[in-house]
């Protein structure tokens, strides 16, 4: 650590006392000038005479960290979580309890050995008392959040320091914790604060389940895409419907000051509903969040009810997948179990969706994952593939991590890379100063989905598949590995055995993703489409539109060749043109009139070796903007130069295939033309 001079200390010592004669004017900084009172005149502390923080001992330590067992199993993976955003070597994420005893820490092992000799250490009582105003010591007596920024240290030899912390309450709304960052660093640390904050919350949000495993949850929020996210309000109740707990959003969100005032109540003295209604709601609509009211019918929130897991077999999830938009939602949805061997496993006694095939291939991939099995999902574009990996992972041993989604198929393949393994600052030009993560660390303790894996460049499959034999990561810019533990699922729309075949997939990687491979129904062959249309129907209007029958006849007739995702587009676009009746007719559909019945698998990529002539006159193609027009010609001009070969252009490009067939496809290029022979260099992919 940095010495401070004797003439350096004398001027904050001096600082602080003539401060505190002069009141909060002193200083910008009312709180600071509070907490420095408190240490002269209640504590009896000097700022220039060295005061080491008492150590508990390890069996008090001990105790204490039992007493606040479930806090710190809360708390640990956010905390790592936090230090990597960090991305800081010379700081350190700590959990302190109300007495300001250190209880975790996670730190590079330099810093933690050099701020040792500060008593900063696991174990150490870091309170005003014993510390002096500090972050962690002045957040438990303001119980707010609290940044103290080196001079606003109370002691001089702390000074070399940055502290931030927050409150953490436990779900009866009692400050049970204190999480904070100290590190090195001179700027302002509002960003460290609002990250704080976030992980608080989700510290606060875990606790309010692990302490009440026998209640039913209700998630809300006035705006539906945050139910289930980090901003959602949360109640805990018992089955008369009394609230139990809840966490601060709640709070913020009925209008509450405090937990007194939410404990013991009723639901329906807050909600226009009981629990039984809300639950049966629930059900209904395979637990996407419904419309309620404020008792006072003054607010109107989406409200989701859960029963406690213990009353919901295991194999029961939603009814349909619906589809990308409600993909965010999926893990709630199904009640959490650690299966360790197939002996544990529930036995399952019912469809778990309205498909029976989907309820099948849902069950064997929960059995697969929790052997730890990759998981392989192919079906059509819109089909659902994200929504049941979410599912999946909700079910699995690990649906308490995160579910950390890659599209391969939209990353720019000179970006793939950096967004996989993460970076270090200063890795490449244009890299984010703190560096990041990457989505595999993200993972770590959860589940990776790799979307469109098909579309992955041959180079880096080959990093990928050494990822995935070792668990080890090495970011860019980076000497250090770092190990990881999660969940693979992949999916593609493109036929991965026949790429294999053709060179442009690696085999090996092949098989290493395909432990399990399921293969999702297209909508147009599943056997729950009517159930489908009517839960979609009600989760967009609210359950306040209808179909006549011959709108509900046209639904249930149509190929569907956007699947899911276009039925759920079609339903809000009738939904916005219908009258405040909500009553839908076949004027409301005429997209869907006007198109012709294609054959099944229309939009699956045909078969390389039968890629037909295809007409690229302008006259053939949708609208296009002028960039998009002008970006056509230029390629189709290429291609023509180069007799069709894709490689060749490709190369002229200096991209990579797989990157020129993107493009080609989203301009309606098709890869072969009248007059030529098939395509050479893949192009027959098309």
């Amino acid at each position: 650590m940095g010495i401070v001079s004797l003439r350096e200390a004398g001027e904050h010592a001096h600082r602080i006392l003539d401060a505190v004669r002069q009141g909060a004017r002193a200083t910008e900084d009312a709180e600071m000038a509070r907490s420095w009172t408190r240490c002269l005149e209640q504590h009896r502390l000097h700022p220039d005479r060295p005061h080491r923080p008492s150590v508990v001992a390890a069996a008090q330590l001990a105790q204490r960290q039992e007493r606040l067992a479930d806090v710190i199993d809360c708390a640990r993976h956010e905390m790592a979580t936090l230090y990597q955003q960090l991305a800081d070597t010379e700081s350190a994420v700590v959990l302190t309890d109300t007495d300001g005893v250190i209880l975790h820490m996670v730190s590079s092992p330099a810093f933690a050995e050099d701020v040792t000799p500060l008593g900063f250490h696991v174990g150490a009582m870091w309170s005003e008392a014993e510390a002096g105003t500090n972050g962690m010591g002045t957040c438990l007596v303001a119980a707010s959040p609290v940044a103290v920024r080196r001079e606003d240290h109370f002691f001089t030899r702390l000074t070399s320091l940055t502290c931030s912390a927050v409150p953490v309450f436990d779900p009866q709304g009692q400050m049970t914790a204190v999480l904070d960052v100290t590190s090195r660093s001179s700027l302002q640390q509002q960003h460290s604060l609002v990250l704080l904050g976030m992980t608080a919350q989700m510290i606060e949000n875990r606790l309010l389940e692990l302490r009440h495993p026998e209640a039913h949850l209700l998630h809300f929020h006035s705006r539906p895409e945050f139910v289930y996210t980090l901003h959602e309000g949360k109640l805990a109740l018992d089955a008369e419907g009394r609230i139990l707990a809840g966490n601060r959003s709640a709070l913020f969100q009925l209008g509450l000051h405090s937990m007194a005032e939410l404990r013991g109540r009723r639901l329906e003295e807050l909600f226009h509903t009981r629990l039984a209604e809300i639950a049966e709601r629930c059900r209904r609509s395979a637990f996407h969040p419904v419309v309620s009211f404020g008792a006072q019918g003054s607010s109107r929130f989406f409200v989701v009810a859960r029963p406690p897991a213990s009353e919901t077999e295991a194999h029961e999830l939603p009814v349909a997948l619906t589809g990308p938009g409600t993909g965010t939602r999926a893990r709630a949805l199904v009640p959490r179990l650690e299966p360790r061997r197939d002996a544990a496993l529930p036995q399952r006694a019912a469809p778990a969706f309205g498909d029976p095939r989907l309820s099948t291939q849902l069950d064997q991939a929960r059995r697969a994952i929790a052997r730890d099995i990759p998981v392989l999902l192919h079906g059509e574009t819109g089909s659902g593939k994200e929504v049941f990996a979410r599912a999946l992972h909700a079910a699995s041993p690990k649906h308490a991590g995160s579910f950390v989604a890659v599209n391969c198929a939209s990353l720019p393949e000179s970006l793939i890379e950096a967004e996989l393994f993460g970076y270090r600052a200063g890795a490449f030009t244009g890299a984010q100063r703190s560096g990041r993560r990457g989505k595999v660390l993200e993972a770590d303790r959860g589940t990776l989905f790799l979307d469109e894996i098909g579309d992955m460049p041959l180079a880096l499959q080959a990093r990928l598949l050494r990822v995935l034999d070792e668990r080890k990561v090495t970011p860019l810019g980076a000497e250090e590995t770092v190990d990881v533990d999660f969940q693979l699922v992949s999916a593609s729309h493109r036929p991965l055995a026949q790429m294999v075949e053709e060179g442009r997939f690696r085999e090996d990687l092949y098989y290493r993703l395909c432990g399990f491979e399921v293969s999702l129904p297209a909508l147009r062959e599943r056997s729950d489409r009517q159930a489908l249309i009517a839960e979609l129907l009600a989760l967009e209007s609210g359950g306040s539109a209808m179909l006549t029958p011959g709108a509900q006849a046209l639904l249930e007739q149509h190929p569907w060749p956007g699947n899911v995702r276009q039925l759920r587009h079609a339903l809000r676009t009738a939904l916005a043109l219908a009258g405040d009746d909500g009553l839908i007719d076949v004027g409301q559909l005429a997209s869907l009139r006007a198109l012709a019945p294609r054959p099944a698998g229309a939009l699956a990529l045909p078969p390389p070796a039968t890629t037909p002539s295809a007409d690229n006159s302008v006259a053939a193609l949708p609208p296009m903007n002028p960039i998009q027009a002008k970006e056509r010609e230029v390629l189709l001009q290429l291609l023509e130069e180069h007799r069709w070969n894709v490689s060749n252009v490709a190369k002229a490009l200096d991209v990579s295939r797989n990157t020129l067939y993107r493009k080609l496809h989203k301009l309606h290029i098709a890869l072969s033309h009248p007059g030529h022979p098939p395509v050479s260099g893949r192009a027959a992919d098309w």
